[in-house]
């Protein structure tokens, strides 16, 4: 269909002349609640025959809007999967760096040992195996870290143990707050795995720095023997 845009001048008159049956008053009413009097302008619908039309129109258009939110949904619920793929790849992608970094440090500890391999300890490799010994004492410590983790899972053992045993009387929780305390509990279990997990690597990194270092203050007493 071929449309053709109105002047202002024929959209000037056409506003002024009320159409042929079309009350007055009506017809300024009509111009008052025009929603956009730039982009439209009012349509007079007389007898049933225009009124069946408009209803058809209508139900056409609703029609075309409801495909067009269909392949919308349809598109939101695929970028919903491809982003849920993504974050699973992202999270992979994070523990291989994780652990190509650990491999990285692995492989510096090997050549900081061979090219230091005969001389004499300097003051600044003194001071690191100083700190080294702090943070491991400071790891071991009853009240730091590793005591604390101990407690958490003397607790966790706790809630599940007393959890075992009262597993026969009823309560009755609200639903929210059941969830609630399920997602706190399971941010505290990754929580503690993940610091865990952390511990332990930097444990196993500050064991290899010790034994290169012992390997080197032996083979730099070997040669100066």
């Amino acid at each position: 269909m071929t449309r053709t845009e109105l002047s202002p001048a024929q959209i000037k008159q056409l506003l002024q002349n009320p159409p042929a049956g079309v009350d007055p008053i009506i017809w300024e009413q009509a111009k008052v609640d025009n929603p956009d009097s730039e982009k439209l302008i009012p349509v007079p619908m007389v007898g049933f025959k225009e009124l069946l039309r408009r209803l058809k129109v209508q139900d056409q258009m609703t029609k075309q809007h409801q495909t067009r939110l269909d392949i919308i949904s349809e598109d939101i619920g695929e970028l919903q999967k491809n982003q849920t793929t993504t974050m699973a790849k992202i999270a992979q992608y994070k523990r291989k760096l994780m652990d190509l970094s650990h491999r990285t440090l692995q492989v510096l500890i090997k050549q900081e040992i061979q090219r230091k391999s005969g001389y004499a300890i300097q003051a600044d490799e003194e001071q690191l195996r100083v700190q080294l010994d702090t943070i491991q004492c400071e790891l071991n410590a009853p009240t730091q870290f590793k005591g604390r983790l101990n407690e958490l899972m003397s607790q966790i053992r706790m809630q599940n143990h007393f959890g075992a045993v009262k597993s026969e009387e009823r309560y009755y929780i609200d639903a929210d707050l059941l969830r609630e305390i399920k997602q706190h509990l399971k941010q505290q279990q990754e929580g503690l795995s993940h610091l865990i997990s952390i511990i332990k690597d930097d444990l196993e990194d500050i064991k290899l720095v010790e034994h290169g270092l012992n390997e080197t203050i032996h083979i730099r007493g070997g040669v100066f023997s």
